[in-house]
């Protein structure tokens, strides 16, 4: 069955992914520099802040190759899906994860230490 949306993510299970097979999943973060810089992702993650492609699409897919799932995320949420559904119109052999409520779920459900924005 071809991929039409992105499957929506917990934070609690996003958790559990990162500790037990880290390498096996790239995290796209879509936030502006400066909302990285408020509250961070306490994990890599390759940044692709969506007001600037010029500094990322050309790369992009070089950038994808070596993983076989992607986990999008922004402040809220919906950046993240609407990026995440440009990524499967691309028709790349992904399989694409919407991290639901974003940082922000993150932050009230598993790490209080994300600051809040």
């Amino acid at each position: 069955m071809i991929q039409q949306n992105p499957h929506q993510l917990s934070p609690g299970t996003l958790e559990q992914w990162l500790q037990a097979k880290p390498e096996q999943i790239v995290l796209l973060d879509v936030r502006e520099d400066q909302e990285l810089e408020m509250a961070p992702f306490p994990y890599k993650v390759l940044h692709l802040p969506l007001s600037n492609p010029s500094l990322w699409a050309t790369e992009l897919k070089q950038r994808l190759v070596d993983y076989s799932s992607v986990v999008v995320i922004c402040h809220s949420g919906i950046r993240s899906f609407n990026f995440g559904i440009w990524l499967i119109e691309q028709g790349w052999n992904l399989e694409i994860w919407n991290l639901d409520g974003g940082i922000d779920a993150w932050s009230v459900h598993v790490d209080p230490s994300v600051p809040r924005y």
